[in-house]
């Protein structure tokens, strides 16, 4: 409970923070003299903007990676506020021009980049590239971009964006004529290029410190991989079970052609790191062809998925969906490791017996662990005694315990979104406290 305290208080602090450097500038730069003459609605449009670019400015910290930002909320809630801040900064920016033109049609040929003054392009261009980068983030799966040339342009079209915002801002001049105010919006701009060369610079140059060697690659059931690494030089990576990290092979931390995996061996032991790979597309369909010896970098670990932060809970209840299982084999690989005697279920769904990653392991873990295992299959064979179809409120209701109390058994959930989806509406309508159900959604992109 001591953890999830420091975390709560953290999390408020971030917060707080969060919320008085995205409204700080609009306060202060509406303080002082403001332009004579200009009526609500244009002045109106300006505030709306310099808050757009105070927030698509912040969105450059959330995505950073850095561990003590992301701490108290896990990378789950940090990347879902990151998609729908942006979403709000975008309308923001958008609302500028929009209101412009609703009051001066006569400003729609500010539009004509052949004929508009160059502040007028700069500020053009700008809201093009944002325009360009919300619908390539939204619709990335309909369009089959790929994940890393996604990356890559995400990256450029932000960057471009806050830079021709910003140009487009001190050209026009208005708001900005005071010293202290042009000041204001210059340190937000180093602060900004500080997290750009945090994390194109300075986390590639210390990762590149700390490398990875893949020892095996090991197939697992259900068209599904385990890549084994070991420090190199180092005493490898510190992380608690149920987390994450990015990964890059056959390339360097520079080139940000990295995948995020859920780490799937002990925490007991640093020594050597696994991650279990499901073949799905794009990297993952080159994973098999990795061979012992080649080097990998770890960036890691992030999420807050996981036992460690609950160990006041008398009992775990995990539940998996086909490859989630991926983080519930490291919470419970850990807990054999640290010889856990607290009662834990694990609810496993697959679409058929030889699919179920991991099957033997687990079975072999209920002698070590007091551990009672519910698999539930979408297409079980003719002799299948166990439960079939989906995991449904009905299901649950009679296998979890009938204690609802707050903090009693705490509840893991990991798989493909539809079922995660499912899964949670039936504990809540079964009235598990929503504080005691942990989701690890990976919906990073």
């Amino acid at each position: 409970m001591k953890i999830a305290r420091n975390y709560f208080f953290r999390g408020l602090l971030w917060v707080g923070l969060y919320v008085f450097f995205s409204l700080a500038p609009l306060f202060l730069l509406l303080a002082g003299p403001v332009p004579a003459g200009r009526e609500f609605w244009r002045e109106f449009s300006v505030a709306l903007a310099f808050a757009g670019t105070a927030l698509m400015m912040l969105q450059f910290a959330l995505t950073a990676r850095i561990r003590p930002v992301k701490e108290p909320y896990g990378s789950d809630v940090v990347y879902f506020f990151h998609h729908k801040i942006s979403l709000l900064a975008f309308g923001l920016i958008l609302s500028h021009p929009l209101l412009l033109f609703l009051g001066n049609p006569r400003l729609l040929s500010l539009l004509n980049v052949f004929t508009a003054s160059w502040r007028a392009r700069a500020g053009v261009a700008g809201l093009t590239a944002l325009i360009i980068l919300v619908v390539a983030a939204s619709k990335r799966q309909q369009l089959k971009i790929e994940y890393n040339t996604w990356r890559l342009w995400h990256g450029i079209l932000g960057i471009g964006a806050v830079v021709l915002g910003l140009t487009h801002a001190f050209m026009v001049g208005h708001y900005l004529s005071v010293p202290w105010k042009r000041g204001l919006w210059l340190a937000y701009l180093i602060a900004w290029l500080l997290v750009l060369l945090y994390y194109y610079v300075l986390k590639p140059l210390q990762l590149m410190r700390t490398p990875y060697e893949i020892v095996r690659i090991t197939a697992e059931r259900g068209n599904t991989w385990t890549v084994t690494m070991r420090p190199v030089g180092h005493s490898g990576l510190q992380f608690m079970p149920g987390q994450f990290a990015w990964i890059t092979v056959r390339g360097t931390p520079f080139s940000k052609t990295e995948n995020p995996f859920s780490i799937s061996s002990s925490a007991e032991h640093p020594e050597e790191i696994s991650f279990t790979i499901k073949e799905l597309g794009d990297f993952t369909r080159t994973v098999s062809s990795l061979q012992p010896g080649e080097k990998a970098y770890i960036d890691g670990p992030y999420g807050s998925f996981g036992i460690d932060r609950q160990d006041h809970a008398s009992k775990f209840v995990f539940i998996a969906g086909g490859v989630g299982i991926t983080p519930m084999m490291s919470m419970l690989r850990t807990l054999a490791d640290r010889n856990e005697s607290r009662p834990v279920q694990l609810i496993y769904a697959n679409r058929d017996w030889d699919g179920i990653t991991f099957r033997e392991e687990i079975e072999a873990l209920k002698q070590q662990l007091n551990l009672s295992v519910y698999y539930v299959l979408e297409k079980p064979p003719a002799d299948w005694q166990g439960e079939t179809g989906f995991i449904t409120s009905a299901f649950l209701e009679r296998i979890l315990s009938a204690e609802r109390q707050r903090n009693f058994q705490e509840i893991f959930l990991c798989g493909p979104k539809p079922m995660m989806d499912a899964v949670e509406k039936a504990l809540l309508q079964l009235e598990f406290s929503p504080d005691d159900i942990h989701a690890e959604r990976f919906s990073l992109a």
